[in-house]
């Protein structure tokens, strides 16, 4: 056997979805990016407050289209965008040093604390990102980015994703809260 096939790859593609599946997933990335992104131009946006981020499109993955998935949990999402925006703003904060390590580690924390509070959820490394690479709306937010736009953003399209998911005759979320 080779390398490829002692590691999984090689071999069969993963089962091709349905067209329900694809279009439950169609609509709820776009009621939950549409309902966000409203937010932002909208409602919190003229406040002066961000309420979109880039991580999100990458959580509507997971919520939408893959809602049974352990990273996809409400636990998982909440608590992974509010941790590693808590990480990635302290990295910018305190960490003096090359922009390129500041990055790096804010990531590489980010993922521990996910791992380590049972929150892993792979969007919230860009969240980490976000936070240190920010633009001057981002950077002046400081700690706030953590609740807007990270949790708040993330918490609208958990609600979107509740509704939408449960509406749809095979899908049943969440898993789990825990």
């Amino acid at each position: 056997m080779n390398l490829l096939g002692k590691m999984g790859g090689g071999g069969a593609s993963p089962p091709r979805v349905g067209l329900a599946e694809i279009a439950w997933s169609f609509i709820g990335a776009t009621v939950g990016i549409g309902l966000v992104a409203w937010l932002h131009e909208d409602v919190v946006g003229p406040a002066g407050l961000p309420f979109l981020i880039g991580s999100f499109g990458a959580s509507a993955v997971l919520l939408y289209g893959a809602p049974a998935s352990p990273l996809a949990q409400p636990r998982n999402v909440l608590g992974g965008h509010f941790l590693s925006a808590l990480v990635g703003v302290a990295a910018r904060s305190l960490l003096p040093g090359p922009g390129w390590l500041v990055c790096a580690l804010a990531v590489a924390v980010a993922i521990a604390l996910m791992h380590a509070t049972g929150t892993l959820h792979p969007p919230g490394g860009a969240t980490a990102l976000i936070a240190v690479t920010g633009g001057p709306g981002i950077i002046a937010l400081g700690y706030l980015f953590a609740l807007v736009p990270a949790l708040s953003g993330a918490a609208v399209m958990l609600a979107v994703a509740l509704l939408a998911n449960n509406l749809a005759p095979r899908r049943r979320y969440p898993q789990y809260w825990r």
